[in-house]
Order: structure tokens, then C-alpha cells, then sequence
């Protein structure tokens, strides 16, 4: 017997998640605050982990056309570009984990799973819906939105991110705390780079209190720039704020002729800047009839590149979690359980990250990544998890 499902949020998470569930057999509307559906923001990395749903969604080969697929993840120095490490990817992330590790536009992806989604039901989304919160009876739940108006079902899922409605009313406040760290974001045109100016991978730069990420967009024509910087000036999260550029080329001075490059290539009223902040995991995500997916639950920084991987992941186990209890309050009692210790490694992973990636000194740099199998550990636990078929306990 298939749901009425209320999802509150049309981002990569909630979207993904409405196909999984059509796809099951259960009846879904959307519910999305913005009045046309879009999506902002540049590059987003997609590994096997979460590949193995859309490919099951019948995506992988749209995704392939757009996506370029990194030879390897590579970490350097930021000054001299010294390599320090690197693991594979490409063929052997395939051969590895039956699913290619992905780099994509974030607008692409949402274009394809808002298609995927209508076409599996036209009218599944509906916009200009805030949600403000929800009731819940014994035998249904009811959606509360800000104009006024509910829709009412048998399920409730809060896929509504980091300012989430639902979260607040299931756990209270996230409390957010300041990381320490701004992000600044754009992306160059490679015709407008030198000559094969960067090699087709994931380049992770490290220096004292920055980081900078580099990789490639839409099949090769698009370089994606993101760079993490320490600074005690705070702005708001969010997507859309533009910064100075001459703040920019300060925060990356002294950094190698390759960022420098990027830098000064750059659309100067297209610089992107918004603060980071931690939220601590919960592992209280549900009530009888209402539960939360992907940032609402466990935002993550983005130093693993994992946050839309585990929104991904969550629709998957979830509507799995539905197909094997006869009782939704069992069915997310089930889910929760089953993402709750993933979800959270990866939060505090990516917090770890953080720390690794700014060391102020190159020989404790060399020191650091001499102890560690990068590569061997993500493909040991983080790629290697396929929600599809991952046993539910």
C-alpha cells in the first residue's frame, strides 16, 4: 500500500527523494518556499555512494554527458604546488564501487532530478509553499504554510536544509556556531585559462588557514573554484551574498601562479562569499508520522564533498525503511537508526578535514598525510556504501 507523502523542500535532497518514493509506489507532493524551481550555487562532486541511486533513477547517462570524471584527488602545497598525496578515481572509483565518481554543475543535477520527479508525476511540485511547521494525529500529519494554507498526508518529510521548519519543531534549533571559516566561490570559463592549464582532477591546495578546491564542470568547460579561508569577519550563509574582489585576491596572497591565474581571470562581480557553521549530529530525527532528510538532520561542511551525497543516501534508505515496516512510525524508527552513525562520521569528518587541510607549517603537512591512506580509507567506508543495498538493522 503505497503513502501519501508530504516533502517539505525542492532541493537535490527532497527531489530525489520524491522519485525514490514514486518510484516505490507512494503518492508525493513537494512543497518548496521559492516561487520558481532552481537551483544555485556551482560545482557539486557525486560519488559511487550516491551514483548507485541516481543510476537506479535511470540518470547516470544524462549525468555523464555534463559530468566530468576526475583521473584522481590530489592534494598540494599552496605556494610551491609540491604534490603531497593523491588517490585515484576515475576508472578505478568505477571498478571499485560499480558507480563513477561524478563532477557536476549543481543547477545540471537539479534540472535532471526536478525532470525526473515530473515526469513521474506533473504536478508533484508545488511553489510558493513556506512551510512554518506541521500537527500530527494518530492517523495523519498536516503541513503548515506560511500563507496560510496545510496540505494533509500520512508522512511528513523535512528535507527544508539548514533553516529548516521541521527541524526545529522535531529537535529545536540547530544552534549553529561559527566555524571560523568563509567560503568563497566562482567559476572561470576554460577558454579564458591558459592552455591546458590544470589537469582533469580533484585539486585540494593547502596552506596556512585557507584551503583552496579545484575541479572541472560541465564536460571540461567550466573550472570550479572554492576557497576556505580562517577569518573572524562574518557574513550570512548564504549562496548569493557577493564579496569584493580585491577581499579575494587578498585572502589567496602569496599563493601559487595557478590560483593567482583563476583569481585574476575571474568575473569580479561574481565572487561569491558565505560564512560556515557547524551544527552538532542529532540522532532524535522523527516523530510518529514526520522525519527529516539531508541538511535539515546533519549539515555538513563541505570538506569531504558529501552533503548532497547523504541527502541522496537518506531518500534511498528511507524509502526502503517503508517498504519493511508495516508502520510509519516503525519505518522511520528503522531509517534513522540505520543513517544515523554515517551521517554523523561524515559531519565530523568534514570538521577534521578542516583542521588537516590548514596546518601553518609544510613539514607538519608532509607529517600529517605520511600517516594516512586517503584513499584506502574513503573507499574502505565512505564510497563503498551503497544505500540500495546496505543492510537495515
Amino acid at each position: 500500500m503505497g503513502y501519501k507523502i508530504l516533502i517539505a523542500g525542492a532541493g537535490l535532497g527532497g527531489l530525489t527523494t520524491a522519485s525514490c518514493l514514486l518510484k516505490a509506489g507512494h503518492d508525493v507532493e513537494i512543497y518548496e518556499q521559492a516561487p520558481v524551481l532552481g537551483e544555485i550555487g556551482a560545482g557539486i562532486q557525486i560519488s559511487a555512494n550516491a551514483m548507485h541511486v541516481l543510476n537506479d533513477l535511470g540518470l547516470g547517462p544524462t549525468i555523464a554527458k555534463s559530468a566530468v570524471r576526475p583521473g584522481a584527488y590530489v592534494f598540494k602545497l599552496h605556494d610551491t604546488g609540491e604534490e603531497i598525496s593523491r588517490f585515484s578515481l576515475a576508472e578505478e572509483h568505477e571498478r571499485l564501487h560499480k558507480a563513477p565518481y561524478n563532477q557536476l554543475h549543481r543547477a545540471d543535477l537539479h534540472d535532471l532530478l526536478s525532470a525526473k520527479a515530473r515526469a513521474l508525476k506533473p504536478d508533484v511540485v508545488h511553489l510558493n509553499k513556506r512551510s512554518i511547521g506541521f500537527t500530527e494525529s494518530a492517523d495523519r500529519v498536516e503541513l503548515l504554510f506560511a500563507d496560510g494554507t496545510s496540505a494533509k498526508g500520512d508522512l511528513l518529510i523535512g528535507a527544508d536544509g539548514v533553516k529548516s521548519a521541521v527541524r526545529t519543531q522535531i529537535a529545536g534549533d540547530a544552534k549553529p556556531t561559527y566555524t571560523g571559516d568563509i567560503a568563497w566561490r566562482l567559476t572561470v570559463p576554460v577558454e579564458k585559462l591558459p592552455p591546458n592549464f590544470m589537469d582533469q582532477v580533484m585539486s585540494v591546495w593547502m596552506g596556512p588557514g585557507a584551503h583552496v578546491v579545484c575541479y572541472y564542470l560541465r564536460a571540461g568547460a567550466l573550472l570550479n573554484f572554492v576557497g576556505l579561508v580562517e577569518t573572524d569577519e562574518v557574513n550570512e550563509e548564504s549562496w548569493t551574498a557577493t564579496f569584493p574582489w580585491e577581499k579575494l585576491k587578498a585572502d589567496f596572497a602569496g599563493w601559487h601562479p595557478d590560483i593567482q591565474t583563476v583569481i585574476d581571470t575571474a568575473d569580479r562581480g561574481q565572487c561569491f562569499r558565505w560564512s560556515l557553521f557547524f551544527r552538532t549530529p542529532i540522532d532524535n530525527w522523527s516523530t510518529q508520522r514526520a522525519t527529516m532528510l539531508g541538511d535539515a538532520v546533519h549539515a555538513t561542511l563541505p570538506y569531504l564533498a558529501q552533503g548532497a551525497a547523504m541527502a541522496i543516501e537518506d531518500g534511498a534508505v528511507l524509502t526502503r525503511a517503508l517498504a519493511m515496516e508495516p508502520k510509519i512510525a516503525d519505518a522511520l524508527q528503522l531509517y534513522q537508526r540505520n543513517r544515523f552513525e554515517r551521517t554523523a562520521r561524515i559531519v565530523n569528518g568534514s570538521s577534521g578535514n578542516r583542521t588537516l587541510f590548514h596546518l601553518r607549517d609544510q613539514n607538519e603537512i608532509r607529517k600529517a598525510f605520511a600517516g594516512r591512506d586517503e584513499g584506502g580509507d574513503r573507499n574502505g567506508w565512505l564510497y563503498s556504501y551503497n544505500p540500495l543495498t546496505v543492510p537495515l538493522t
